[in-house]
Parts: C-alpha cells; sequence; structure tokens
C-alpha cells in the first residue's frame, strides 16, 4: 500500500463536519507523517473509551492530553487519579527539544498552558470533601454496595420502609447501624407488629458487611453535606471546563470504598442528568485510572449494575474512559460499550500475555498498513493504535498514532501549590465543613436512653411500695379480715352493679 492510498483513506475516516479535538499524529513505517492529524469528533466522546498499555508506555500523559483538549473545549472532566500523576496539569508545562522535534514533525504548534483545576478527596486526603448520604444510596444500591443476598436485601428494605415511617433520617452508616441494632433488639417487638420478622442471623451478617465497608473508609464517605454533581460541570471565567482530580492515592488497597463511590456517582449521574439526545459533545467526561480495582473485587450484581449504567449514560452526555494495563482487565459487556480505543504498548513475558496481545489485536478493525499482533509490542513510549468512532457512529480507520505534548506540567505539583488550590478553592469552602444533625442515631439513642431510666426507677418504686406495706402491716392485718369477708365483697359488687347500669342507663 502506498503513502498516497493511506493519507486518502486517513483523510477520510478522520475529518469530521463538527468540532473535535487533535491527540496526535498519523505514523506509517516508522515515519511521523506531517499534516495527518489524528481527530477524535466531540460528538461521539459520549460514546466512552478505553486507554491501555502497560506500565511505562504513556498512559498518564495520553489522559493528560485528553483532558486538556476537552477542557480547552469548554467540557469539565472528572480525573481519578490513583497514582497522584495529575496534579501538574494545573501549571504551564515547558518544551524541550524533544517535544519542539516532535512536533514539528506532526507539524502541529505546541503551546503551553495551566487549566483550571479542583483537587477532592473521600478518603483522608486534603481536597475538596465528596460526601452522599444512606438515604440517596436507597435500598437496592446499598444492598449490592454490602453484596447481600435476596433475603438480606428485603431486611434492606424494610428498614428504608421503617425509617421513612417513623421519619428516621438515615444519614450515616452509624445511622444505619443504630437502626438495625434497635430492631434486632429493644425494637423487635415493634416492627415484628407492623412489618414482619426478621432474622438475627440476617441481621448480624448486614452489621459484617457495613463494618468492613467502615474499616475501608465508608465512614468519612457518608454524610452531610452531601455533593451536587453540578459542581462537576462548571466552566471558568475563561471559557474552559474545569479538571476535577479526584485524590485516591490512599484507597489503592480499600476497592470497596471506590466502588462505591463509583457506583453512587454514576447512578447520581445517571439520575439527576437531563436527556441529551444527540447532542454536540458531552457535558462531562470521566476518566477511570486503575479501572481493575473497580473489577476486581466487584460482585457480579455489582457488575451487572456497572455494565448497565455505562450503556444508559452516554444518553445523558456523559463519556466514560477506563484506563488499565491490559483491555481483558474489563469485563466483555462492559468493553463492548467503549468506542474510543486507545492501545499503547504491550508486553509479552508469557504464555498469558501472549494470548493477551492476541485477545486485544482482535478488538481491532482489520487493517492492510498494520499487523497489528506485532505492532502492539514494538510501539514505543507515547504512541498508541488508535480508533475511535466517525459522527455517525462508524469505527475510523486503525492507525498508529503518535501523541501530542501535554500543555500543561508533565509532573505534580509541590505541597504548597496544592494548597493554595485548596484554600482558594470556593467547592472547598462549600463542602469540608461537615455537620451531624439529628438523625436515627440521635433519636433512637435518645429513645433508648429514656426506656432505661424507665426500667432504673422501676425497682425503686417497687421498693417504696414495699416499704409503706411493711410499715402499715399491722394496719393492713386489722383491715385483712373486713375486705376479705363476705359482707364486705358482695356490698362491693353492689356498688359496682349500680355504677355500671347508670352507666348503661345514660348511654
Amino acid at each position: 500500500m502506498t503513502l498516497e492510498t493511506f493519507t486518502e483513506d486517513f483523510n477520510k475516516g478522520y475529518t469530521y463536519k463538527g468540532d473535535y479535538i487533535t491527540i496526535g499524529g498519523a505514523k506509517l513505517n516508522d515515519e511521523i507523517l506531517a499534516n495527518h492529524f489524528v481527530n477524535i469528533p466531540l460528538k461521539t466522546i459520549n460514546r466512552h473509551g478505553l486507554i491501555a498499555g502497560a506500565t511505562g508506555t504513556g498512559k498518564t500523559k495520553t489522559i493528560q492530553v485528553l483532558s486538556e483538549q476537552l477542557s480547552s473545549k469548554g467540557i469539565p472532566v472528572l480525573m481519578m487519579d490513583i497514582k497522584g500523576d495529575f496534579s501538574g496539569i494545573a501549571q504551564p508545562g515547558s518544551e524541550n527539544d524533544f517535544i519542539k522535534t516532535r512536533h514539528s514533525q506532526m507539524n502541529l504548534p505546541y503551546h503551553s498552558n495551566g487549566f483550571p483545576v479542583e483537587l477532592m478527596t473521600i478518603s483522608v486526603q486534603n481536597g475538596v470533601r465528596l460526601r452522599a448520604t444512606t438515604s440517596e444510596f436507597g435500598p437496592i444500591l446499598f444492598s449490592r454496595i454490602l453484596d447481600l443476598n435476596e433475603t438480606q436485601t428485603g431486611i434492606i428494605s424494610l428498614i428504608f420502609k421503617y425509617c421513612d415511617d417513623k421519619k428516621l433520617p438515615l444519614l450515616d452508616l452509624k445511622d444505619f447501624k443504630k437502626t438495625l441494632q434497635y430492631l434486632t433488639n429493644e425494637g423487635r417487638s415493634e416492627i415484628e407488629a407492623e412489618y414482619g420478622r426478621i432474622s438475627t442471623a440476617s441481621t448480624g451478617a448486614i452489621i459484617r458487611k457495613i463494618i468492613e465497608l467502615e474499616q475501608q473508609g465508608g465512614d468519612l464517605f457518608f454524610g452531610e453535606p452531601s455533593f451536587d454533581i453540578a459542581d462537576l460541570m462548571r466552566i471558568d471565567e475563561k471559557g474552559f471546563g474545569y479538571v476535577n482530580i479526584l485524590r485516591l492515592t490512599d484507597i489503592q488497597d480499600k476497592p470497596k470504598l471506590f466502588s462505591t463511590f463509583m457506583l453512587n456517582l454514576l447512578a447520581q449521574v445517571y439520575s439527576q442528568m437531563p436527556e441529551q439526545g444527540d447532542s454536540g459533545q458531552p457535558e462531562l467526561v470521566i476518566f477511570i485510572d486503575e479501572a481493575h480495582l473497580i473489577f476486581n473485587e466487584a460482585s457480579k450484581t455489582l457488575l451487572n449494575q456497572i455494565e448497565t449504567i455505562v450503556k444508559l449514560i452516554r444518553s445523558k452526555g456523559i463519556g466514560i474512559y477506563f484506563i488499565t494495563q491490559n483491555p481483558t482487565d474489563i469485563p466483555n459487556g462492559v468493553l463492548a460499550q467503549l468506542g474510543l480505543k486507545i492501545q499503547h504498548a504491550l508486553r509479552a513475558f508469557t504464555e498469558k500475555d501472549r494470548k493477551a496481545i492476541k485477545s486485544s489485536s482482535e478488538n481491532f478493525p482489520s487493517t492492510p498498513y498494520y499487523k497489528t499482533n506485532e505492532i502492539i509490542t514494538q510501539l514505543g513510549t507515547g504512541e498508541a493504535l488508535v480508533t475511535a468512532l466517525n459522527e455517525k457512529g462508524i469505527p475510523t480507520p486503525l492507525v498508529v498514532c503518535t501523541m501530542r505534548a501535554p500543555m500543561g506540567r508533565m509532573d505534580i505539583l509541590s505541597d504548597s501549590e496544592i494548597n493554595h488550590i485548596i484554600e482558594h478553592s470556593k467547592l472547598s469552602k462549600k463542602y469540608n465543613h461537615s455537620f451531624d444533625r439529628e438523625s436515627a442515631y440521635e433519636i433512637l439513642t435518645a429513645k433508648l436512653e429514656r426506656l432505661e431510666e424507665t426500667q432504673e426507677n422501676k425497682p425503686q418504686k417497687e421498693t417504696a411500695k414495699s416499704s409503706s406495706k411493711n410499715q402499715g402491716s399491722d394496719l393492713s392485718k386489722g383491715f385483712l379480715k373486713v375486705v376479705t369477708s363476705a359482707t364486705f365483697i358482695r356490698g362491693a359488687f353492689g356498688i359496682l352493679s349500680k355504677i355500671i347500669n347508670n352507666n348503661s342507663k345514660k348511654k
């Protein structure tokens, strides 16, 4: 195949009527081609995507490039920063000889620029704190997070119903635990009378699941004020979309907390965002780094929930991009929904690696210009196999893309720079002052305290009565014969009978 034929096919595939972002330039026969720009139409960005490749092949810089290009088009971004690599996007980068050479070969001008950034957290790290209330999850989603069976899920639904009926707000995990403990013990007869019997074995299993979630940091995530997803979709005064960086470096060993947050976020976005239809660009793009953390520990039910949301959420103008080392980390049901594929180099050290490479190669459109299964192991750092969806939803020709350099700093921010961003953040002022208003925990605790006081006072009253009886024992003995005599009993029943008859006549 000649260069002219390649150019003709390439231009047909990567030229659009609408707006687009440029992620790099095409490469053929080890040569970067000038003016062969790999463009991704904004119209299909909400059709999701995959960024894969071995460690050190350039995935992080690719995510930065995509985020910068989207931000410059006024599209907000949410980044899941597991390794802490992305914060430098807030500051302008610097041009070096390598960047000059690469961009001149593509004939693509290079500009350094910083982008508006919000630093967020769901753990103990510094940043805008993201929270959600237990009530916002609802019984079904809360049950799926805890990976409960059908019987246990029924108990969760019953508890939510009881709290709704009794006006007991469920805001955090201690609210839910307190309600469950109350209904298992002191309130057992109450719930059995009104709602049905619950199994103590099932409630014990639920408590253990909640404790597991608490140990992974769930107690920090559940509470108030809950985060408004509209705050993820802000535009700055220059028209740039905010890059919201969720700092997750300390939760790599806490997959349940991560998947809890992700599922709640996607559910909230889906339920609150209006249908966009066939819009020209997305409302928000979410990048999930180290995506295997979601899927490795997820139950089958949770996987089905994620797959369903990924299928439906694109109609709300939301694009989701999964970043992982190997495409096989992503379940097939989710993988089938991903329109943009950016595949950096894979390494073939073992038979398992070779099978993964063969499987990855088969996910790409066939091409006469590259031997996909061979070139996938030969890509250099910052190079990737790329195919997208054009404006009609048809896959673009497979191309080896030399990625453009990020405009922001290709390094992390210093502690002082991070603190400066957080201190001057409007969202930090809005969300970093937690409060714990009266809810199920406080209401039930007060109820139990009153019950305990009643129980403590009861023996004292009985003792007082007993003492009075002893003090007047002689007097009691004197009256005992009178009150037990037949005359007294007949007289008493006679009086009682008159009272009853009089009451009957009045009625």
